[in-house]
């Protein structure tokens, strides 16, 4: 949980990352979200998590040997390391 008290959820069969608020059932994609693969709209079995003071969230793509910064409101993510 973040300071501004968001959760955030890996989800690797489907290959995404949600943001939940308390109490909320669907929560918001964050990341990934268009099926498993190795675009930079995809995730391939996202494991770790690291989210800024910004909001912009770093996932360890497992699969895809690479670490993908998303930016708020992002469509797709920067590859920063690894791929």
């Amino acid at each position: 949980m973040e300071e501004q008290r968001y959760l955030y959820a890996s989800d690797w069969k489907k290959g995404e990352v949600r943001r939940y608020q308390l109490g909320e059932k669907n929560g918001t994609l964050v990341a990934g979200g268009n099926g498993r693969g190795d675009g930079l709209n995809q995730l391939n079995v996202p494991r770790h998590l690291f989210v800024d003071r910004q909001q912009n969230v770093y996932v360890s793509d497992y699969w895809n040997h690479r670490v993908m910064k998303w930016t708020k409101g992002a469509k797709e993510g920067i590859v920063v390391a690894g791929g």
